[in-house]
């Protein structure tokens, strides 16, 4: 049943892709939609589609599948993308994309599953200091909130944001430690991230909505861009099928939608993975709607909420049911959605400065959790080599992205404490 799901989710979005009707990557909407308007040749955008999602397929997403032995939704979505741009929009075409995207999907799982097995042989098995990759990223996701007011607004209201938060998570902790809140009997323990991120996401959005349209200039995003909104709620049935598919196996806990809550699923709480998947949701629904109305393109995962139900369902078969009723709601509610942004711009706004926080907060987590794993596998040395690869990385122009580089940087120090054990210049621990 696990197989079935990656493999289809695979075939599905190849299709999704290659039909046009919706693309994972945030940054290929618009030039999808510069497709469908003549502007852009098939074999133009599957060359742009290929640049923009190679890197990252294998510099982020596979790191993170491998790390946490759970695929990280970037690693086949922007795979998926890749495959369905590249194959041509005809009928063999389509059927083309479909196999390949579901063998894509078959091989991410069993190449997974392979991979772990193959560490077991290794002198040095460094998948479990790996972990330590996601470790500070958990911890510092309460903080990009914060970082999204003060790009948005002013570092004076970021800086009060950050101390609020700050402040939410110590008395969290206070009130686990007294054990104050109780129900019957049994403790009620706070999670003290997840109400430091509520508190920051209270503040963002309070900031956000404050920031009114102005009746003279304001856009009716609405009425410019019926014709689109009308063709992404043509194809809601495709959605719910890959949204009742991705929750279902997210229920199963084959795959997360970030990496914060991939690696809170790793370590096994679920229920914290799926308040940061909802306070990511919340976070990415301006930029993701903005986007799909603008361009008539929609996303394969929606606004991400389906990750949520995935979570926090309990059965399997009851997260594929909600899990396409809540992606069919999505669609019907784009043009309210769209209303609501044009009454507050603020809120519209803040979806890029909410990804450019997260990005800017996972670069600085993931560089210091690669350097603490590629330091517990080759002591020393891995400090070394991760400031190393870092700055060269800086100087050649950022080859890989910078979030990549803790991630494969510490995969690069396994390998190499393998080689030097095999030589005998390393001793194994």
């Amino acid at each position: 049943m696990e197989m079935m799901f990656v493999i289809l989710i695979g075939a599905v979005a190849a299709v999704l892709a290659n039909m046009n009707i919706a693309v994972f990557n945030d940054g290929l909407r618009p030039i999808v939609s510069e497709h469908l308007e003549g502007r852009l040749k098939r074999r133009e955008l599957g060359l742009t589609a290929f640049a923009m999602s190679f890197g990252l397929v294998v510099g982020f997403g596979i790191p993170f599948t491998i790390t946490a032995s759970i695929i990280l939704i970037h690693s086949i979505l922007l795979g998926t993308d890749i495959i369905g741009l590249m194959t041509p929009k005809n009928k063999w075409g389509t059927a083309v994309a479909a196999i390949v995207g579901g063998l894509y999907g078959w091989g991410l799982l069993i190449g997974l599953e392979g991979f772990v097995k193959l560490f077991e042989y290794l002198p040095v098995n460094f998948l479990e200091p790996m972990g330590e990759v996601g470790t500070p990223v958990v911890v510092t996701f309460m903080a990009f909130p914060a970082l999204a007011v003060a790009m948005q607004f002013s570092v004076k209201k970021g800086i009060i944001t950050f101390i609020v938060a700050a402040l939410i998570r110590q008395l969290a902790v206070f009130v686990n430690n007294s054990e104050f809140l109780r129900i019957g009997d049994n403790v009620v323990t706070l999670n003290q991230e997840g109400m430091a991120l509520i508190a920051g996401m209270i503040f963002l959005f309070a900031f956000a909505m404050r920031e009114k349209a102005d009746e003279a200039a304001s856009v009716d995003l609405a009425s410019i861009f019926s014709e689109k909104v009308k063709q992404i709620k043509k194809n809601v049935a495709f959605f719910m099928i890959i949204g009742a598919l991705i929750a279902g196996a997210t229920n199963l806990l084959l795959m997360a939608g970030d990496p914060i809550s991939l690696n809170l699923l790793a370590e096994g709480k679920q229920t914290d993975a799926g308040i940061a998947a909802a306070a990511r949701a919340i976070g990415f629904i301006p930029l993701v709607a903005s986007t799909a109305i603008a361009t008539g393109v929609y996303s394969p995962v929606g606004f991400t909420l389906i990750f949520v139900v995935g979570l926090f369902v309990p059965n399997v078969w009851v997260a594929v049911i909600v899990g396409a009723i809540v992606i069919f709601l999505e669609v019907m509610l784009l043009s309210s959605i769209a209303k609501f942004l044009d009454k507050y711009p603020g809120v519209r706004n803040s979806g890029e400065n909410i990804r450019s926080a997260m990005t800017k907060l996972l670069e600085v987590a993931l560089l210091i959790g690669g350097a603490n794993a590629a330091n517990m596998i080759a002591p020393g040395f891995g400090f070394f080599f991760i400031a190393g690869f870092y700055l060269l990385n800086e100087v050649a122009g950022r080859p890989i992205v910078r979030m990549a580089v803790g991630p494969v940087g510490a995969i690069a120090v396994g390998v190499l404490a393998n080689i030097f054990v095999l030589l005998g210049i390393m001793q194994v621990s």
